[in-house]
């Protein structure tokens, strides 16, 4: 199953009680963001709205498509805005 990771100091961490670290099944980035939600409600919309995703150290902009593989990290990381 693929590791979904949340950066230190990440804001997701209030949704997981402060878990940092744990699999879930999922096979694309769509399905991973269903079950965050369904695992820790409000994660799911955190990681849409909030956060950008780096699976298997690359970072992905749109990442709807990309594919999850058994053994795939998944970072989450806060978006840093900017102007």
């Amino acid at each position: 199953m693929p590791t979904v990771v949340l950066s230190s100091g990440s804001a997701g961490q209030q949704f997981t009680a402060g878990q940092t670290e744990f699999e879930v099944e999922a096979t694309n980035f769509r399905r991973l963001v269903l079950e965050l939600e369904r695992r820790f409600p409000g994660l799911g919309r955190q990681v849409e709205d909030c956060m950008a995703i780096a699976i298997d150290g690359e970072i992905f902009q749109d990442a709807y498509a990309a594919e999850l593989k058994p053994g795939s990290e998944i970072v989450l990381i806060p978006k840093i805005g900017g102007g």
